[in-house]
């Protein structure tokens, strides 16, 4: 799994940077500028080139770390994404349908997350509280009560045509 050249440097480089700039010291180097830069606002009769040297130097530095952070978050994000699915895969009774979730639309997201709202209600009614539905269980009953439903009807139909 390794990576070479430039996308190997850069991970490497990237990886340093994150664990730098989220330190104390990079805190504190931040804002020692910041003083530095205050302090220096008399000597410099706070000229605009005072305020453009400032204005500039964060503009860049926040520029390159937005880029910077939103990588760390996306293999943040695609280690947990892992974690939490070997733990799906591994657990008898979970939904392997979840594992890759976070590729569904919001608008499909929004569409188990009111599936499971009922599941949470229902789960609020049970006496036991360590009763529990998977998605499995509750498609099961619910087949089950499609299948009842439907041998009523046929039944009407049977009742119906004896007549």
């Amino acid at each position: 799994m390794s990576q070479k050249g430039f996308a190997a440097s850069f991970e490497h480089f990237s990886t340093a940077v994150t664990k730098a700039t989220g330190s104390s010291s990079a805190f504190l180097l931040a804002f020692l500028t910041i003083i530095v830069w205050l302090v220096t606002g008399p000597v410099f009769h706070y000229s605009d080139t005072w305020q453009l040297i400032i204005n500039t130097s964060t503009t860049i530095v926040t520029f390159l770390m937005v880029f910077l952070i939103q990588k760390s978050q996306n293999k943040d994000s695609m280690a947990i994404q892992l974690k939490l699915n070997e733990l799906i895969a591994a657990q008898d009774g979970a939904s392997n349908r979840f594992l890759n979730v976070e590729d569904l639309s919001e608008e499909e997201l929004l569409t188990l997350h009111r599936y499971f709202a009922v599941l949470v209600e229902k789960a609020k009614k049970d006496t036991k509280i360590t009763a529990s539905h998977s998605v499995e269980e509750a498609e099961e009953r619910h087949e089950e009560k499609l299948e009842t439903q439907h041998q009523g009807k046929r039944r009407k139909k049977v009742a119906k045509s004896s007549k």
